[in-house]
This record gives C-alpha cells, structure tokens and sequence, in this order.
C-alpha cells in the first residue's frame, strides 16, 4: 500500500509538470485557507514550512457578525477556526501545502472534531481561492480515496473562499508564545516533529 506521503508526493509531481506551462504567470504571492481543528497547531506547523511568509489564524465559513471565539466556540456559527497561508509559489507549492495539510496538519478522516476538540467549528476544509485551488485539492482526494491510504473516508469540505476574519490577538501564533502549555505539548509539537522528518526540505 502506498504511504499517504509516497502517493501524495506523485500527485504533486503530476500536477507540478500539467501547470509548468503557465508557473512563470504565477504571481509572487498566493494566498492559501485551511481548516484542520484547533487553529493554533495549524498555524504553527504552516509557520515552519519554506517559502510561507505569513500565517494568520482566524474565522472562515461564517459571517463578520459571529466571527468571535467566543461565539465561534458554541459551533452554531458556521465558522471553522482556519489559517489564512500566505507564500511564495516560487518556493512552495499550493500542491506541496496540500501535502502538509493532508499528512501532518490534522487528520482528515476525523469528522467534526480533531483529537480532543469536538464541534462544527474543528471541521476539516479547504476554502479555495480559484478553481486551480479547487481541482488540485479534488484531484489530491480523489487520488487519497482510491489508494485506500486510511480505513476511514476522507471528510475534508471543499468550500470557496467567501471571507477570512482574523482572530483575536491571543491566539496569533500561540505555539511559540505558549510552547510548554500542556496542550500544546500533546496536540501540538508532535505535528511540528512528524513535519520536520516528513519534509525535511520543507521544514524551516
């Protein structure tokens, strides 16, 4: 059976090699949203990636109105805490994001939750920016799906990018700020490992 890795790595090379033609179009900046749980590992693991310049954790899927933790955190508002990613096409790829994503992130099987989280708001999603976004995230579970890489569905929503409402200061880049937090040490910093041995050319 191919490793969620192996095989993750073959579909950015096929989809590397399909967009070649158009990479020196590519603007010098891309902007990249994902949901993967609790805001805060995600953020730190898509901070220790190359070639991403700015992580932001905040509120998508929902309105301005009830973009706030305390309101986001009763999981009726509609949002996911997400990351807004900020990077350089040139250096990484929204492809190779997808792979940290899908592999070290968060578990995409997990529905509504994610390890000890539990709600709407801790949904695994991609709010995609264009429709490149959308058919590379599909191709990447499609792909995922039929190599049968985990016993459980991938539950991942594939949802356009309406709005993206930073959160509040407290939460912006709490694994550095809290890195002995008890939380952060069981949930956390073990993705920051997985992602350093995974991709170590990645990893910054």
């Amino acid at each position: 059976m191919l490793t969620i890795k192996r095989l993750l790595s073959s579909i950015g090379l096929m989809l590397s090699l399909a967009a070649l033609s158009s990479a020196s179009a590519a603007p010098a900046e891309q902007t990249a949203v994902f949901a993967g749980g609790c805001f805060w590992g995600v953020d730190a693991v898509f901070k220790h990636v190359k070639g991403v310049f700015d992580v932001v954790s905040g509120y998508a899927g929902g309105s301005a109105v009830t973009a706030h933790y305390e309101q986001v955190s009763d999981g009726n508002t509609g949002h996911a805490e997400a990351v807004r990613i900020r990077f350089n096409p040139a250096q990484i790829s929204y492809q190779q994001l997808l792979q940290v994503f899908f592999s070290v992130a968060h578990d995409p099987t997990q529905l509504n939750r994610q390890g000890p989280d539990v709600g709407s708001q801790y949904r695994s999603a991609i709010f995609y920016t264009s429709v490149e976004q959308q058919k590379m995230a599909q191709s990447t579970i499609q792909q995922l799906t039929a190599a049968r890489t985990s016993s459980a569905p991938i539950v991942t929503q594939l949802v356009p990018l309406q709005q993206f409402y930073p959160a509040e200061a407290y939460h912006q880049n709490y694994l550095a700020l809290h890195p002995n937090q008890p939380y952060i040490v069981f949930n956390d910093k073990p993705k920051l490992e997985q992602l350093r041995k995974q991709f170590p050319a990645w990893y910054q």
